[in-house]
């Protein structure tokens, strides 16, 4: 019983945090921010090197180059992008989803990032994480060597540890950071494949749980970006959102190697181009790239999301 009641606080907590974090401020007036660069931090879903994961196909395909796109068509943006996020990478721990030894966790991005500078009054600074973890955590409980419980409870620790980097920033004098927590891993198609979409669900909703909580006391430095409301909806949804599949991926470029996290000989979308889609399928009417990422629409979308969100906050 005391569990379950610590449980509901907690929820309690984290729908406050949300109102606080995601929805501060109500004003249609078009902010004043003009950043001068938006500095980002973060896993594959923030990635924007030369394979991106998502489909390659010379659009805008992530919501930072969507965000950013906002920004100076607006006039409102001096500078660009300026991103450190890498592929599959975790909070904190090694390897990554992969198996890659030698990748820069967020944490090591921020702190590679924070002894060469500190964040200026203008930049907006994006991070999300937790991705890989859950990947990695749900690779072990199929395994047999972490239990769900175990594997939930880690989940709800990787989200206070996606706070903490948060904070590290606030304290270094960022002034506008915007944290993505984790979408709904239990909504993609992997989750279905391998028949796990509850825990896979549970653990998404205790990650973000451990986030929202944890920075309850930085509204006025942080803007939550609900990625798992947004992400719901395409899902259940699809329509609304222009989308004809949400359970499907598009891509076919299957990876000998273990190239998301998700075993081997799986599609990948950082090997994902127009030429590797399902025949006669139209790209924007997808939700899924591959098993876990999103396509380029489901990430401009998303970007879009993202800057209503910031225009009217600062």
């Amino acid at each position: 019983m005391a569990a379950n009641w610590m449980r509901r606080t907690a929820l309690v907590a984290a729908c406050a945090s949300v109102t606080l974090l995601a929805a501060c401020g109500s004003s249609t007036t078009a902010s004043a921010l003009k950043p001068d660069h938006l500095i980002s931090f973060g896993d594959s879903y923030s990635y924007v090197g030369n394979q991106r994961y998502s489909v390659n196909n010379a659009s805008i395909n992530n919501w930072t180059l969507q965000l950013l796109d906002h920004y100076k068509s607006a006039g409102n943006a001096s500078g660009g992008l300026v991103s450190y996020a890498e592929g599959n990478v975790r909070l904190s721990a090694h390897p990554d989803a992969a198996g890659v030894a030698t990748s820069t966790t967020v944490s090591e991005q921020i702190d590679r990032f924070l002894a060469k500078q500190t964040p200026a009054a203008n930049d907006i600074i994006l991070i999300n994480g937790g991705i890989s973890d859950l990947l990695v955590g749900m690779a072990a409980v199929r395994a047999g060597t972490l239990t769900p419980a175990q594997f939930v409870t880690d989940a709800h620790q990787n989200g206070q540890k996606l706070a903490e980097l948060v904070r590290k920033l606030v304290t270094a004098g960022a002034p506008h950071v915007v944290v993505a927590g984790t979408y709904n891993l239990g909504k993609t198609p992997w989750a279905k494949t391998i028949g796990q979409e509850t825990l896979l669900s549970d653990a998404s909703s205790r990650f973000n749980e451990g986030l929202l909580v944890a920075i309850n006391d930085l509204g006025k430095n942080v803007l939550y970006l609900d990625a798992a409301y947004y992400v719901n909806l395409y899902t259940s949804t699809p329509s609304s959102f222009s989308f004809d599949n949400a359970t499907t991926p598009i891509c076919t470029s299957v990876d000998a190697g273990n190239g998301i996290g998700v075993g081997t000989g799986q599609i990948n979308s950082a090997l994902c181009t127009q030429n590797t889609l399902l025949a006669g399928a139209a790209v924007d009417k997808y939700v899924f790239a591959d098993s876990v990422y999103m396509t380029p629409s489901a990430h401009r979308q998303l970007g879009t999301y993202a800057y209503d969100k910031l225009r009217v906050r600062w």
